[in-house]
């Protein structure tokens, strides 16, 4: 927990019961949290004052200094004065400062363009998977269309073979009733014994 001054002026300890002040193990608990963040700050102060006296007197930095970060060669001042050392120091602490922060913009950059890119090289397979899937699904779709028009085709062929043979036959069937009319119209009705 990155503990900040304004954590240790606004800490509220809980009221003991049946005796006055704060709960002891609280109060010693939220101490050794101090003490704690309080070594880390001062074992990080004294290693950034050996990196800016290496970077001052114009030696590589400490083992303790990461490899990755370069130190550039700083020209070696002829004996500066004590205003001087306190200006100098500022000025190193600041130039230090702004080296890494232009270091992680840099990296914030390389990472949003890799990012950018992965992100249009998904898009460009996705767009180009459904590009193909619907090319797939239309000539499946219009396979089956041809499919169905040659059935619609057929069915009607079959009606009108169907109509002219129903027509056919009910104009057979009524000839055949008009020939047999009109012979059986010709003999009377006495020969036929009604």
């Amino acid at each position: 927990m990155a503990l900040t001054p304004d954590d240790v002026v606004t800490k509220q300890f809980q009221h003991v019961r049946f005796k006055e002040g704060f709960d002891p193990e609280e109060v010693d608990d939220f101490l050794d949290e101090i003490v704690v963040e309080w070594r880390k700050t001062i074992a990080e102060n004294e290693e950034l004052k050996a990196k800016l006296e290496a970077y001052e007197s114009g030696e590589k930095p400490a083992a303790a200094a990461p490899a990755a970060e370069p130190t550039p060669e700083a020209p070696v001042a002829a004996a500066p004065s004590a205003d001087d050392a306190g200006a100098s120091t500022s000025a190193g602490i600041i130039e230090l400062a702004q080296r890494l922060h232009d270091e992680h913009v840099a990296e914030g950059i390389a990472q949003r363009d890799k990012l950018v890119s992965e992100a249009e090289a998904t898009a460009s397979r996705i767009v180009a998977e459904a590009e193909a899937k619907q090319r797939e699904e239309s000539a499946r779709l219009e396979k089956e269309r041809k499919a169905l028009e040659g059935r619609i085709t057929e069915l009607r062929q079959f009606e009108r073979d169907y109509r002219a043979q129903l027509r056919s036959y009910i104009e057979g069937q009524l000839r055949d009733l008009e020939t047999s009319g009109s012979t059986s119209g010709s003999t009377p009705v006495s020969a036929i014994g009604l």
